[in-house]
């Protein structure tokens, strides 16, 4: 590997994607793990420690406010560094609140702040998202991927694993979090030295334009309905093989619980950020399509790994090779992965932009679980296994399908506009909204149920039902009509 494939590591945006990338993974553990953790230890209830898994819920709905962080630039330091910065300061003064909470004695106020530092953390990690894709460079993207995977996968080891240790054996939880919220200025000097992107040349002017702007753009384009079904599909084989990891190392192999956490949580995230940087630099060498290719075979072959542990005696080096492999070549996959989602983004509102394409993307990571343990049962461990490898084929399929359009957008940096069937596609775009409509009345009765607020069991699998079925026929119904243009038009998309 030479020098000239290693620059990135060295230019001045390494080490604030670095610095970027650590303050918008330490506080996910901080309204999750760890607070569950110190709940626990404070003899919370059971049934509360669940309701607050809901403030998670941030992260997934983030898309629905970053339009505001499109339109509104702050009066300081521009529209990427000045919302970076705002929210920088909310994390950091809600986590020192939370250390002068006590659970048993704070739990509403706790709560409040628990939802606080979940919304500011999704607003930064929106900004961020935006930025780093406004600033970066095609050819730079895979690398700046990797190195934000760096910084997230140490900061959740620090807020998660580390801040237990400390509190526990040290500090106490009170002055842990006050340590996690020091930790947060790095961050904030990174923003500081960061470079404001140049602004572009369409911005929207009005909040019903930050909104409506980002989905027509999106929507209009050639084979659209392709690329959201690839985003959702692409990572399926993994998220598949994920959703079970421990479950099946301890209960499906026979590994002792000490034995799985030491080799599956720290081997394991060692592989992963492996994994991410040398996937970033060969993608200065790779094309886009190319890579994701070549990635994500590796990804859905890995599996096997966990086959081949599954139909063998178990023994430590065995786990320990199979989660390194299949942590290893994820990890590759995740920086292809995620430079795909900033290519896809329009530089005029790629905060709300790439804010609902990586909801899309977690579509497949939050809903495999249920059906994972379904198959299992009935299939069991290595026929389950083996299905991971070949659920990664679909999205393997797509990108070959796709590959002419991503090829396009690469070389040119613009996104070719659809001209057939305008009558079919919106119809398909009405579909879809209902059925995420459907989807989002869902969850706000879900959560009003959990909290005892309002009773609406009867409703709840219905809505859900009906959301899931129109949101589907809207997808199929789009990939038909984008695989029917590629036929009619294939010197356009295919070349």
């Amino acid at each position: 590997m030479t020098s000239h494939y290693l620059r990135i590591f060295t230019q001045r945006n390494a080490a604030v994607l670095l610095l970027l990338g650590f303050a918008s993974g330490l506080p996910l553990a901080l309204t999750a793990g760890t607070l569950q953790a110190w709940m626990t230890v404070e003899n919370v209830d059971l049934k509360t420690i669940g309701f607050f898994s809901l403030v998670g819920q941030a992260y997934v709905f983030k898309f629905l406010w970053s339009p505001m962080m499109d339109r509104y630039t702050p009066p300081f330091l521009g529209r990427r560094r000045g919302w970076l910065l705002v929210t920088q300061l909310a994390l950091i003064a809600g986590i020192i609140a939370m250390g002068f909470m006590q659970p048993s004695r704070d739990l509403t106020l706790l709560a409040a702040l628990a939802v606080l530092v979940a919304f500011c953390s999704a607003s930064q990690d929106i900004v961020f998202d935006a930025w780093k894709t406004d600033v970066l460079p095609p050819e730079e993207r895979g690398s700046g991927a990797a190195i934000t995977v760096l910084g997230y996968r140490l900061a959740m080891l620090i807020s998660g694993g580390l801040a237990l240790w400390l509190a526990d054996r040290y500090l106490g939880w009170q002055a842990t979090y006050w340590l996690m919220a020091l930790l947060m200025l790095p961050g904030l000097i990174a923003t500081l030295l960061a470079k404001e992107p140049a602004a572009p040349a369409r911005e929207p002017h009005t909040l019903r334009q930050a909104v409506s702007f980002p989905l027509k753009d999106f929507f209009l384009r050639n084979n659209a309905w392709l690329l959201i079904t690839l985003i959702i599909l692409y990572k399926l084989g993994d998220a598949f093989a994920a959703s079970l990891t421990t479950t099946f190392l301890i209960r499906g192999v026979g590994f002792s619980a000490g034995d799985v956490g030491l080799v599956n949580k720290t081997l394991g995230l060692l592989a992963t950020i492996i994994g991410a940087l040398y996937g970033g630099v060969l993608m200065q060498r790779l094309s886009l399509f190319r890579a994701l290719m070549i990635f994500g075979i590796l990804q859905a072959v890995s599996n096997f790994a966990y086959w081949l542990l599954a139909v063998t005696p178990p023994h430590l080096w065995s786990m320990a090779s199979a989660v390194f492999i299949e942590n290893l070549c994820g990890g590759m996959g995740t920086a292809a992965f995620v430079a795909l989602l900033m290519t896809l983004c329009n530089k005029s509102f790629s905060a709300t932009q790439f804010a609902l394409l990586s909801a899309l993307s977690a579509v497949g990571r939050v809903y495999v679980g249920p059906a994972a343990g379904w198959l299992v049962e009935l299939w069991g461990w290595p026929t389950f296994y083996a299905f991971t490898v070949f659920a990664g084929v679909p999205g393997l399929l797509l990108l070959w399908i796709s590959r002419g359009t991503l090829q396009a957008i690469q070389q040119d940096g613009r996104f070719v506009m659809r001209s057939l069937w305008p009558q079919g596609y919106r119809w398909t775009v009405r579909l879809f909204s209902a059925g995420c409509g459907l989807l989002a009345l869902w969850l706000v009765l879900l959560a009003l149920n959990a909290a005892d607020v309002w009773h609406v069991n009867a409703l709840l699998t219905p809505l859900f039902e009906w959301g899931m079925a129109l949101a589907l026929v809207a997808v199929a119904l789009g990939m038909i009509l984008d695989c029917l243009a590629l036929r009619k038009m294939p010197g356009k998309n295919l070349s």
